[in-house]
């Protein structure tokens, strides 16, 4: 549903004014006068430029711009559709995906490096190896830890991916995946240039091919300073036609009250992650439009269910009813987001509506307490995100007054942060006892919650599984699922895969968020992604 709103009185800066306001005078030299150019205020730095070993929208939204995937997902859609591969064939059984890959696929080029040939099958099975097998040299360059890849069973599930010729590769799968093809659309799949990785191998400078990355997509990367700004501009020889922008600027700017600042005058065209606080002013902005729809979501405080006491299923649930999680989301979400009680939003298929959440009730906590042998409560951490997601608006004001209700109850909570990309690895590694995090979807499959977020695999890798919740008999369902072609089937276990869930609380659900975007009205066909990701091509601007 997209809404416009109405309210100041500002006029948009032309694209001249624009870098002159962010302050990038060298640009113009190289921008003629007539360039159409894109600035999106992001929120915050990418981790590196390899989807492989990312799981932040941060540094995806980085990378979109720049890789193409074999398949990957129509605009603003969850439907698969062609990418590098204009075909694909898949068998009887379910094991065995054959993909026909485009030719005459051009890749960027940049100072480090000149491509002597296009994009072919070595350049597909290079970005999964170096994933995949140990001893390829890159796997351990940037970082081992693979985390989508390893989360989803990735290196269990390929048997074999093998070269049939220089544009089809045939990939055989040790069991049927039903979430296989919307998996291999996902970002850490995008695809890489075997030809750049060898060259900088042989150069001794491997790191360049994450850090000075070339792809096959429709922006190449110009200039990236850190916290600062990442310069794209268009590939005139994008195989699917140049985008309508010619150049694109990410203004990285943390503070979403700035974001919206920014937008205002007109200094930048679209923002992510509005501040809930700022949007009544924001609808009210003549020369903005505010698009919006359910978003693909959930935000949660997991329980390190390896570490004491939250290894005894009795205290997560006291913490789940001694915590006032409707005030939370009015406090909060202004607005902005609904109540969660699943792990997976409302938008998703197999969601269990019949379940019950657990009720804020602070005098059964306490009894519940008691009966796990901690009558007068107990010391813990919690963890609160350094920065602002949609399911997550403010999670030090979450934390603030997580601790204030679980004070009631006996429970004393010392609230702890770090920078971003340190909070994550902490998290991943299992150090803390409660922490704050949160996921929207990749692929439009419930997999990407339950077996991400909630899987053995996922508990044992420092993966996504910040719970660290390996339970066998959820484990069964969301593993039959995976292999289960029917829909309707795999539907029916998800639900009580759900129901498991709510028994065994490794997480606190907080809420699902609404997902908002405040654009610009000179933007044109700026698609919202039921994943949450800000892609540019395809959109254009009034100049």
């Amino acid at each position: 549903m997209i809404q416009s709103k109405s309210g100041s009185g500002r006029k948009h800066a032309t694209p001249r004014a624009l870098l002159c306001a962010l302050a990038l005078p060298a640009m113009l030299a190289v921008v003629p006068a007539s360039a159409k150019t894109l600035v999106f205020c992001s929120e915050g730095s990418p981790e590196n430029f390899y989807p492989g070993v990312n799981t932040t929208g941060t540094s995806f939204d980085a990378n979109e711009q720049i890789y193409d995937n074999i398949v990957k997902f129509e605009r603003g859609g969850t439907k698969v559709v062609p990418g590098l591969a204009e075909r694909w064939t898949i068998s009887k059984d379910g094991k065995e995906y054959t993909f026909i890959l485009r030719k005459g696929v051009k890749w960027h080029s940049n100072k480090n490096f000149k491509p002597s040939r296009d994009f072919n099958a070595d350049d597909f099975i290079f970005s999964i190896e170096r994933q995949w097998k140990e001893a390829d040299p890159y796997f351990k360059v940037t970082s081992s830890n693979h985390s989508y890849f390893n989360d989803m069973g990735m290196e269990k599930l390929l048997k074999s991916v093998d070269k049939v010729d220089e544009y089809t590769v045939k990939i055989t799968l040790n069991q049927a995946e039903a979430p296989f093809l919307s998996n291999m659309a996902m970002q850490y799949a995008g695809i890489q240039s075997k030809e750049y990785a060898i060259a900088m191998l042989k150069a001794g400078t491997p790191e360049k091919l994450d850090q000075e990355p070339i792809g096959t997509g429709a922006f190449t990367l110009v200039q990236y300073q850190k916290d600062a700004l990442i310069r794209y501009k268009a590939f005139p020889e994008y195989w699917a036609g140049k985008a309508k922008i010619d150049d694109l600027i990410f203004a990285i700017t943390p503070d979403a009250s700035v974001r919206w600042a920014k937008l205002q005058k007109g200094e930048c065209h679209v923002m992510p992650y509005p501040n809930p606080a700022d949007l009544p002013a924001i609808r009210k902005d003549s020369h903005v439009k505010v698009l919006e729809q359910p978003g693909l979501n959930v935000g949660y405080l997991a329980y390190n269910t390896t570490k004491k006491p939250f290894d005894d299923v009795r205290v997560r649930k006291a913490v789940n009813m001694a915590i006032n999680k409707q005030a939370i989301v009015d406090a909060v979400y202004l607005g902005t987001g609904v109540a969660a009680k699943n792990p997976i939003p409302p938008t998703q298929w197999s969601y269990n509506n019949a379940i019950k959440d657990d009720p804020f009730d602070p005098a059964a906590a306490k009894k519940l307490l008691a009966a796990a042998g901690l009558p007068n409560g107990f010391t813990t951490d919690l963890w609160a995100m350094p920065v602002q997601r949609p399911y997550n608006p403010n999670a030090k004001r979450i934390a603030e007054l997580m601790q204030a209700d679980l004070a009631k109850v006996g429970i004393k909570a010392e609230i702890k942060s770090f920078e971003w990309g340190e909070y994550r690895k902490r998290m991943q590694a299992g150090e803390h006892q409660m922490g704050m995090l949160g996921w929207t979807g990749d692929n439009g499959d419930p997999d990407n919650f339950l077996n991400t977020l909630l899987g053995c695999a996922s508990a044992k890798t420092n993966g996504s599984n910040v719970a660290k919740f390996c339970y066998q008999p959820f484990e069964d369902l969301i593993q039959k699922a995976k292999i289960e072609s029917n829909q309707a089937e795999r539907s029916k276990l998800y639900e009580k895969a759900q129901v498991i869930f709510k028994e065994q609380a490794p997480w606190f659900t907080i809420a699902h968020a609404v997902q908002l975007k405040p654009v610009r009205n000179e933007v044109i066909d700026f698609k919202l992604s039921p994943f949450g990701r800000h892609t540019f091509y395809g959109v254009d601007i009034k100049e």
